[in-house]
């Protein structure tokens, strides 16, 4: 996701001011959603500076959900690259990159806390393995695409994206170990550069973007705000 997604004609808003007429884009809510929730969770975190050790807590989700912590591991490394932060074009969010409805069913309260995100993927992945009767790669598909997909089509679905991401999760669980490591909260340097940079930047969710979106989204309310006041004086 671009600045430019969210924010069109950025530069003639943000100088000549909130006197400027506003632009009208289709700011989703679920993106709007989706930078409350991450902007709460930042700012409580960035209270203090710490760290999480990611590995415990994949170890922790593998032994609660019989699931193998390769497995799990292996799939968070595909979905964001253990970012804490991510979140894909279409909402998906956090280490595990759930959906907002996914979420809410598994009872995640807050997608980007990492235990939280952590163990709902963990225990999402294990319906789908029980689901598919152990197999590992329909159990995968169902993740990526969707359980309903898979019966329909009686395997993995002949989407290009899952027709990529079953192998290359299995690639990295066959490949050795994988190391998820430690997310550290320095002050307002959150997540972000723990490991490589994300393997997909769609999966990036920067932390300049989302105050630049903020920003926006405080503006046009502000707007909205005092034209509806100015409409309902009487001349």
């Amino acid at each position: 996701m671009t600045i430019e997604t969210v924010l069109p004609n950025t530069n003639s808003v943000l100088s000549t001011g909130i006197s400027t007429a506003p632009p009208r884009p289709a700011v989703q809510p679920s993106v709007v959603s989706n930078v409350a929730t991450f902007a709460n969770t930042f700012k409580a975190r960035a209270i203090n500076s710490g760290s999480v050790d990611l590995d415990a807590i994949f170890e922790a989700a593998g032994q609660k959900y019989n699931i193998s912590t390769d497995l799990l591991k292996a799939v968070a490394k595909v979905e964001s690259n253990f970012r804490a932060d991510a979140t894909s074009r279409v909402g998906a969010m956090g280490i595990m990159q759930l959906m907002p409805g996914t979420a809410k069913y598994l009872g995640v309260t807050d997608a980007y806390d990492p235990e939280q995100n952590i163990m709902g993927g963990a225990k999402y992945l294990k319906e789908q393995l029980d689901r598919f009767e152990g197999d590992v790669e329909l159990a995968l598909a169902a993740y990526n695409a969707g359980w309903p997909a898979v019966k329909k089509h009686g395997g993995i679905p002949p989407f290009r994206e899952t027709q990529a991401y079953v192998p290359k999760v299995l690639g990295y669980m066959g490949g050795g170990e994988v190391t998820a490591g430690m997310l550290t909260y320095n002050g307002f340097d959150m997540a972000g550069k723990i490991n490589e940079a994300p393997e997909s930047s769609n999966k990036t969710f920067n932390i300049n973007e989302m105050l630049a979106q903020m920003l926006f989204i405080k503006m046009i309310e502000m707007q909205m705000s005092s034209a509806s006041t100015n409409s309902s004086r009487v001349i």
